[in-house]
């Protein structure tokens, strides 16, 4: 569960596992907008959202204000670069109330020897502190800007045509290909992608709902992300929706196989690209810092029955996001050389 972002001393009528913390009027910071006092714990206002001033005694007090970013927002990421340095159970403890983590969590992450994602703020301020009290404890970390990474959506290609010295690739069956170089490719990030809907349809009675009828659907398929030597928007081929005649000969006809044999194209055609299939192992452990994507939407209203009235409701969860923001990593990771390029 998300911790409390501060501990501050306010009246409460709920039962607190922790006693609530207060701060003398001389360690308060005064934010220079509204002019109001705020715990040396925050990095904005309370009130007004302002960033304080920094005071060098508040520093170790200071806690990143993390949130679940909304999907337009765009944040700022502290990569943890392997390897990491052996935490003790009482630091790692520590560390972990910080970046407003499990210890389990946290170990998963750092005992991970792939650079991976420790938070995800939405200020540079907040960026720099975690990465300023991750440093204390021997833990060297890279800010990443969502920015940097790319924030137009994939290219999807639908089909593919092989030339001697290259390829067209099409979005759709009407649209013009596009010409690539064999030679432009650098890097394959392999993964799955799953998409699960929960379609709930219920009556209220009473003050609770009661659930008239729950349907479930769940999609999952294997994609690759290409990425050529400039600009960081990769192509990308979902086994779903690609038509594999190109494979020719070649083709089988289980989509999964032809994902396979897509791949190997690749790598006998361009000799020097890296094919990475990191993904699907470190997935469960990218989930605490960058979660899958949920969408709740109405479904509308429904007469169930003279009288009565049923509202119906669907929750969608997808990892698309999670994806597309590890993969556009390894490629920033490689383009900068923080990783094995030939790997």
């Amino acid at each position: 569960m998300p911790k409390d972002n501060e501990n501050i001393s306010v009246l409460n009528d709920e039962p607190s596992e922790l006693p609530p913390r207060s701060f003398t009027p001389d360690q308060m910071v005064r934010c220079e907008s509204c002019l109001r006092a705020n715990p040396p714990t925050r990095t904005n206002c309370l009130y007004c959202g302002a960033a304080l001033p920094a005071q060098s005694a508040a520093v170790v007090l200071q806690k990143p204000a993390l949130r679940p970013l909304e999907k337009w927002e765009h944040g700022y990421n502290n990569i943890l670069l392997a390897p990491a340095a052996n935490l003790s159970e009482s630091r790692l403890a520590e560390l972990a109330d910080f970046l407003r983590l499990e210890n389990d969590e946290l170990q998963r992450i750092v005992a991970s020897e792939i650079p991976l994602p420790l938070a995800r703020s939405s200020s540079k301020d907040d960026a720099e502190l975690i990465q300023h009290r991750l440093k204390d404890a021997q833990l060297a970390t890279l800010i990443v800007a969502d920015a940097a990474l790319g924030l137009d959506p994939p290219v999807k290609l639908r089909a593919l045509e092989f030339h001697d010295d290259g390829l067209h690739g099409f979005q759709s069956p009407q649209s013009q290909p596009q010409e690539m170089s064999w030679d432009d490719f650098v890097l394959i990030v392999s993964g799955r992608i799953t998409r699960k809907r929960v379609e709930l349809q219920e009556e209220r009675k009473g003050k609770e709902n009661r659930v008239l009828a729950a349907d479930q659907f769940f999609a999952d398929e294997s994609v690759i992300d290409l990425f050529a030597k400039q600009g960081t928007t990769p192509y990308r081929i979902a086994s779903g929706s690609f038509d594999f005649s190109c494979l020719a000969e070649r083709k089988r006809l289980v989509a999964a196989e032809n994902m396979s044999i897509l791949i190997e194209v690749f790598r006998e055609r361009v000799p020097g690209i890296v094919f990475d299939q990191t993904y699907n192992a470190v997935r469960k452990t990218l989930e605490p810092v960058w979660r899958s994507e949920q969408q709740n939407q109405s479904t509308g209203l429904r007469r169930s029955r003279p009288g009565k009235v049923s509202l119906g409701s669907a929750t969608e969860t997808s990892n698309e996001s999670q994806f597309s923001g590890y993969s556009r990593l390894r490629f920033y990771l490689r383009t900068h050389q923080l990783i094995d390029t030939n790997a």
